[in-house]
């Protein structure tokens, strides 16, 4: 249930941004970018640093969004749950780890990222572009959870309907 008073049946992200297209359309062109550019990261990884950023937000769309198309594919869900408390050990690709970790602080803590935090990316072998897009995704994911938990949405709706039509 939504906080608009003119909308209260509103429950979820796809839904106000039908009713109120304009809205979504920078998230639709920066996700669009992302998403038909090069990227030196993988479909999955795109898809795993939103989710993170997500559950760090502590957004969890266990129905239909983030995470509940994570428990359909299999061990995502706890892949996301070891990143949350114990990423050293985490079964991920130890040169995503650094990504992951800038995720975390720009999620968590933006006013502390510093140039050491995107070297480790660099020193990891990311280039310019699998940062940039580090970042966009991490940002996207952020702007996404406020926005729906600011009008009082709990469940962000179809993500695949975000991803699949940007």
């Amino acid at each position: 249930m939504s906080y608009l008073p003119s909308s209260p049946e509103l429950n979820s992200l796809a839904g106000v941004l039908t009713k109120y297209p304009r809205r979504g359309v920078l998230l639709f062109k920066l996700l669009e970018d992302v998403g038909r550019s090069f990227s030196p990261l993988s479909k999955e990884s795109r898809d795993l640093i939103m989710t993170y950023a997500s559950a760090l937000n502590h957004c969890y769309f266990s129905d239909n969004g983030h995470q509940g198309k994570a428990k359909t594919s299999g061990s995502h869900a706890k892949l996301i749950e070891q990143l949350q408390t114990d990423m050293d050990s985490a079964t991920v690709d130890e040169q995503l780890k650094p990504i992951l970790r800038f995720v975390k602080k720009l999620t968590l803590n933006p006013g502390d990222i510093t140039s050491e935090d995107a070297q480790t990316i660099f020193d990891a072998g990311w280039d310019e572009q699998a940062f940039l897009e580090s970042v966009c995704l991490c940002a996207i994911a952020n702007c996404m959870n406020r926005f729906a938990r600011g009008i009082g949405i709990n469940t962000v709706g179809k993500r695949n309907f975000l991803l699949n039509n940007a």
